[in-house]
């Protein structure tokens, strides 16, 4: 993690723009592409600006999946679902603490947009089957058939240097010029310490939240700080600054995208879909301390509260081969993270588990997979079957991907000032805007996270490239 993002805003005097082009996106993940491929189906000129040497941004570190209602890929699979009921689950999950008005815009725009980037630009979606996330009533999970948010962005760069958006990479912005309420340019560095000043009419800030800056966790998530980080360092809450100091309201900066299954010392993240097939969780005293099924963001306070902030996912062979079509499972697999053996006692030996203590759980699990009791944690155990030689196990912790708060913005994606008025050509998605999970970590429904940089980035790329191109 790093200490605070250097940025800065300078009058648009100071500035000596080199060159000018009509929209600036800053970040290539998925909010970024997105949004310069909306920018330039309205005719603007685009250039996006990223740090790093290639695409990557928080995306690239997830599976990809993307949560949207009333796609064809549902359609085909015989799934129904309405963008109604989309937004009555997130907001379910996050206890009607979200910005109704743009849960309701994301909610509708999203699955117009995945059908857009498959029949328009070849993004390979896929609807996941076999199970669904905690909180979404129905299988709505769109994502790459590789189940990893890495070919996701590489699709997405593909198709938006096809589509002639200008990628810049290696091009880190530290500095915006504004002129009254108006951002006027950008300063690009570069690494070998040469500096750019560019001009635009619109800007998209789309470079993630904050969740790899110390000082600002800190500040606003002073118990996550020890968590496992598995976000992406580019998380230097630019956006955030960049707020602050224009006078941007910023909003529910308590609330983040947390997991509750961090394999360790290997620092991978493993698929809930373990959980959510018949798995469950035990701390090293062999025991059970939460309902696996509330939801894998809060679920890692549940991990971090347990003796040395460490736990074990305990699953079977079927579970095995669910996770085997996620990419990090895979990864994870290879890299030794897995033990099995063909019986309970021996599992719980080689995790360092107290035999006894965990074989009572196991039973106890055992009853509530056949109904014969309640789990008193309010899981219902009773739509999988129990698990069977040969077992296995992952030593984890609780872990934190990205952040949910940032700037707050309005159903186009538009930021808004402190007081409620809105900046005339400055636009945030994805990491950098108030997501769509409330105000804490209990609120994230799986998926929120793509949603939002894929639907703002959708909504704010194609109202800044309108907004340029008017005459």
């Amino acid at each position: 993690m790093s200490d605070m993002a250097r940025v800065a805003i300078e009058p648009a005097e100071r500035a000596e723009f080199g060159f000018e082009t009509e929209v600036i996106v800053i970040g290539a993940g998925a909010a970024g592409l997105v949004a310069s491929l909306s920018a330039r189906e309205q005719g603007a000129e685009v250039v996006v600006l990223e740090r790093d040497a290639s695409p990557s941004g928080s995306t690239a570190l997830s599976s990809g999946l993307v949560p949207a209602a009333g796609t064809r890929l549902q359609a085909e699979a015989g799934v129904t679902d309405s963008v109604d009921w989309l937004a009555e689950d997130i907001r379910l999950k996050a206890h009607g603490l979200v910005d109704d008005a743009v849960v309701q815009s994301l909610s509708a725009v999203i699955g117009p947009t995945l059908d857009w980037l498959v029949e328009r630009h070849a993004i390979g979606f896929t609807l996941i089957d076999g199970f669904s996330y905690p909180g979404h009533r129905v299988r709505r999970m769109h994502g790459p058939v590789q189940r990893s948010g890495r070919y996701l962005v590489s699709d997405l760069e593909r198709a938006a240097r096809a589509a002639g958006a200008e990628l810049l990479t290696s091009a880190r912005v530290d500095t915006l010029f504004v002129r009254g309420d108006r951002v006027e340019g950008v300063r690009v560095a570069r690494p070998d310490g040469s500096r750019e000043d560019v001009r635009c009419k619109a800007l998209v800030l789309a470079c993630c939240g904050f969740a790899g800056n110390r000082e600002l966790l800190s500040r606003y998530l002073p118990d996550m700080l020890d968590a496992a980080f598995l976000g992406h360092s580019g998380n230097e809450g630019h956006a955030v600054r960049w707020g602050e100091l224009l006078g941007a309201e910023l909003a529910d900066m308590q609330s983040f995208q947390g997991h509750g299954s961090v394999a360790i010392p290997h620092q991978i993240g493993i698929s809930w879909a373990l959980m959510m097939s018949g798995g469950y969780q035990v701390n090293r005293l062999g025991q059970r301390f939460a309902n696996e099924h509330r939801g894998y963001s809060e679920h890692a306070r549940d991990v971090l509260k347990q003796p040395q902030a460490l736990a074990f996912d305990i699953f079977d062979e079927r579970c095995h081969q669910v996770g085997m079509a996620f990419d990090h499972y895979r990864e994870a697999a290879k890299a030794g993270a897995l033990v099995t053996r063909p019986t309970l006692e021996g599992l719980a030996e080689a995790l360092g588990l107290p035999v006894d203590e965990f074989l009572k759980t196991h039973e106890q699990v055992g009853r509530f997979v056949a109904g014969e009791a309640q789990d008193p944690l309010g899981r219902n155990f009773t739509t999988k079957p129990a698990l069977a030689a040969p077992y296995y196990g992952i030593r984890i912790t609780g872990g934190l991907y990205h952040t949910q708060g940032g700037l707050a913005v309005d159903p186009q994606g538009r930021v808004r000032r402190q007081g409620g008025d809105l900046f005339p050509n400055l636009w945030a998605a994805g990491g950098a805007a108030r997501g769509i999970s409330g105000p804490a970590d209990r609120g994230y429904l799986a998926g929120n996270g793509l949603m939002s940089a894929i639907g703002l980035g959708r909504l704010a790329g194609r109202e800044a490239g309108q907004a340029v191109r008017k005459p």
